[in-house]
């Protein structure tokens, strides 16, 4: 199995931690978020992983190379050029998923009890293009869902932004009600399919967009895990509640 972390961002919701080093570094009980993420992946199966890296990136590089690649495989995708978003960093990272399997896409600040494992067996038994690891919580932004977990949309609960799949395109408050809003975990599991969906060039975008093409006439899934533990380490004051969730 392999897998990509999103580890390139800015990290500016962190700061002051991140202005002397990249948000993947930053320490939970004296282990960086980075190694976290690399190892719960290990744990789930897989043995080649692709870090993608912008800010301060060769600190993350040493960082690989200091603790031996953690005894697998770990490429480097490069985007101290040119930050590309969720979408354009898949994209770029597309020559690493050469062999037509699955694999997990996770970001480097997500920490959760999930079941990774049983995760990607699901994905892999669906048929779906993506499946995206998903639960019920208060946010500003959701995926919508049909009674089958199938992506129906996106919404933006702050501006009221909606956007709906092919042919429900047309916004229809009654077609709204009946769809399932459900907070994105940052976590997915992707068929090699999905890069058939992505715009030609190298350019940053959204993979929220890719999906709700994709689910046009492909299978998006979603897959709620609101039973596990699930948290953003995305601000100073979430490292102290991050400290004893592990």
């Amino acid at each position: 199995m392999k897998a990509l972390i999103f580890a390139a961002g800015l990290g500016t919701r962190l700061r002051p931690l991140t202005n002397d080093r990249p948000k993947a570094l930053v320490e939970v009980n004296g282990v960086t978020l980075l190694e976290i993420a690399i190892r719960r992946l290990i744990a789930a199966g897989c043995r080649e992983i692709i870090v993608n890296v912008h800010h301060f990136a060769e600190q993350i590089i040493g960082f690989l190379e200091k603790n031996g690649q953690f005894g697998i495989r770990i490429a480097i995708s490069d985007e101290r050029a040119q930050l590309l978003d969720t979408g354009g960093g898949l994209k770029k990272a597309t020559w690493f998923f050469d062999d037509g399997q699955p694999f997990l896409v996770c970001n480097a600040d997500i920490l959760t009890d999930m079941d990774l494992a049983h995760f990607y067996q699901q994905h892999c038994g669906s048929g779906a293009l993506a499946t995206l690891a998903v639960r019920s919580r208060t946010t500003s932004r959701y995926f919508l869902f049909d009674e089958k977990m199938r992506l129906c949309g996106w919404q933006n609960a702050k501006t009221g932004e909606v956007k709906l799949v092919g042919s429900q395109s047309e916004f229809n408050p009654s077609v709204l009600q009946s769809l399932n809003p459900f907070a994105f975990s940052g976590i997915h599991a992707i068929s090699p399919a999905i890069f058939e969906w992505m715009p030609a060039e190298e350019t940053a975008f959204s993979i929220i967009d890719v999906y709700l093409d994709a689910a046009s006439t492909g299978k998006i899934l979603g897959f709620d895990h609101s039973a596990d533990r699930w948290l953003d380490v995305g601000k100073p004051e979430s490292l102290v509640e991050a400290a004893s969730f592990f």
